[in-house]
């Protein structure tokens, strides 16, 4: 595998972005709920691997690689919505049903991607001071 610019191989992307993806899976299927300490463990484990990782990989630029990251996530965060959303969701019946549906399954889309992508930012700006902090420990 070849590393980028981004300082890790696309698959090791690949990877950490998944490594997020059974929390939505769970939530969306209701076997966790919000607010329990296991749903905490599913949220906050697989972004502390992502720091962890590009801490250790020592990549040149932490922020811009977990922002990669993220926008992978969300990508991935949209799919899984998508497939399991089974809520039947109306506006205000001012539109036709396929028009809304349409309308509404774009915009939770669009709401995961930019999620993934401010995940991937706060990861990152949490990552970087301590890949800086890292490196001059390491010299």
């Amino acid at each position: 595998m070849r590393s980028t610019t981004l300082g890790l191989p696309p698959l090791a992307l690949l990877a950490l972005a998944l490594v997020a993806v059974p929390r939505p899976v769970l939530h969306d299927l209701e076997i966790i709920q919000e607010g329990t300490a296991v749903n905490a463990l599913f949220v906050a484990v697989p972004l502390l691997i992502w720091i962890v990782v590009v801490v250790l990989a020592r990549v040149p630029k932490p922020f811009l690689t977990l922002l990669a990251v993220g926008a992978v996530h969300g990508v991935l965060l949209a799919v899984v919505h998508q497939v399991l959303w089974d809520a039947d969701v109306h506006l205000a019946g001012s539109l036709p049903p396929a028009a809304e549906q349409v309308l509404i399954r774009g915009l939770a889309a669009i709401s995961s991607v930019f999620t993934g992508l401010l995940t991937g930012a706060v990861t990152g700006l949490v990552a970087w001071p301590i890949s800086v902090l890292a490196g001059r420990a390491r010299d």
